[in-house]
Parts: C-alpha cells; sequence; structure tokens
C-alpha cells in the first residue's frame, strides 16, 4: 500500500509540476510552430523527458553525495529559465516569417533538461534527503519525472488543439501566435530574470530562495 501511495502521490506531484506557468510559456512558444496534434503532444513528452533526465542525474547526486542546493545557486539555476524564455521568445518573433514545418525534437529536449536544473524542480528535490531509503527516493524521482512527462504530454496537448483548429480554418492566424507567444515568452522571461536578480536578491550579498 505504501509502494502504491508513494507511486500515486509522486506521479501527480509530476503533473501538477508541469502546469507551473515558465513551463507552459515555455511550451506554448515551441508549439505555435507545429501543425499537428499528435507531433505537438510529442514535444510536450520530450520536454518532460528532458526534464526528467536531468532530474534523475541531480536526484542522483543528492542521494549519493548529500548536495544541498544553496539559495545562489538555485537562483542561478533559476535564471538561466528567465534566459531561454527570452531567447525563445526573440527566436519566435525573428524567425516569424519562416516557413518552417515545426520545430526538432532537440529544442524541447533542451528546455526541458534546463526546466530540470533549475529551482522549480528543487521543490520535488528538497524531499529526498528526507527519504532514508536510496531505493525509495529513487522511486520517488522515477515516478515524478513520468508524472512531468505524462503532465507536458497532457498540456501541450491541451494548448496546441484549439490553436491548430483555428489556424486549420485560417492559416494565417499561426503567424500571429507566433508573435504573440514569442512576445509573451520575451516579456516573462524579462520580468523573472528581474525578480529573480533582484527581488530575490541573486546580485546581491544575502539572496534569498524558496524552491517552488
Amino acid at each position: 500500500m505504501s509502494l502504491i501511495l508513494t507511486f500515486i502521490t509522486s506521479l501527480l506531484l509530476g503533473m501538477r509540476h508541469a502546469t507551473d506557468p515558465d513551463h507552459i510559456v515555455a511550451v506554448t512558444t515551441i508549439v505555435s510552430r507545429e501543425r499537428s496534434v499528435v507531433k505537438a503532444a510529442g514535444i510536450g513528452a520530450v520536454w518532460g523527458l528532458g526534464h526528467t533526465i536531468t532530474l534523475l542525474l541531480v536526484g542522483g547526486a543528492i542521494i549519493a553525495f548529500k548536495v544541498v542546493l544553496d539559495a545562489r545557486l538555485g537562483l542561478s539555476l533559476e535564471l538561466c529559465v528567465a534566459i531561454m524564455l527570452i531567447v525563445l521568445g526573440l527566436l519566435n518573433l525573428f524567425d516569424v516569417g519562416s516557413r518552417s514545418t515545426g520545430p526538432s525534437a532537440t529544442r524541447p529536449f533542451l528546455v526541458g533538461v534546463i526546466h530540470g536544473l533549475a529551482g522549480s524542480a528543487a521543490a520535488a528535490l528538497l524531499i529526498v534527503p528526507l527519504i532514508d531509503d536510496p531505493r525509495w527516493a529513487a522511486l520517488y524521482l522515477l515516478t515524478f519525472g513520468l508524472g512531468t512527462i505524462v503532465g507536458m504530454a497532457i498540456v501541450t496537448l491541451s494548448i496546441a488543439a484549439p490553436s491548430l483548429l483555428a489556424t486549420a480554418h485560417l492559416p494565417s492566424l499561426q503567424r500571429s501566435l507566433r508573435v504573440v507567444s514569442g512576445a509573451v515568452s520575451l516579456v516573462f522571461g524579462i520580468y523573472l530574470a528581474q525578480h529573480i536578480g533582484f527581488g530575490d536578491g541573486l546580485f546581491s550579498a544575502n539572496p534569498h530562495w524558496t524552491p517552488r
């Protein structure tokens, strides 16, 4: 029963983690370039896979070497996410006239890897040191990662389906969606970078970090 509860809880937490705002903004920016619902769901799954691989590696280090994420390191990793959102936004805005059929799996995979490194994943990692048995800790990380993969596939599908349906009737709408998603990603990335750098004090002598 404990094994089942651990699996279900960590799976649901992983799916919840997939709905974090920075995840949704990043995936929306990528999916706005896609023209297939199936491929869009695949993008979400690939994103979740990259996230999970990093999560397992970092979690493994915490389990094996008792690694501790301090405030400055955690904020620095979150800043990487902000920079990535800015880059994704600029790529969409400056490539808006491209006739590309959609992104390769490389971009969402790398985005997932960066998110896996970031402080948002630390919320999951904080519980790992509290689990005495390394096998249970590994199971928690694995099922959390599986939940993230499933969650991102579902979230991406729910984002892509309406937009793809609309662009099927109005092909010119896809260009507008790419501009809007790029602008949102750029603005959100700048806001996040400002908040991390100055609000949370990354660029100060006394940074304060709350994993989320």
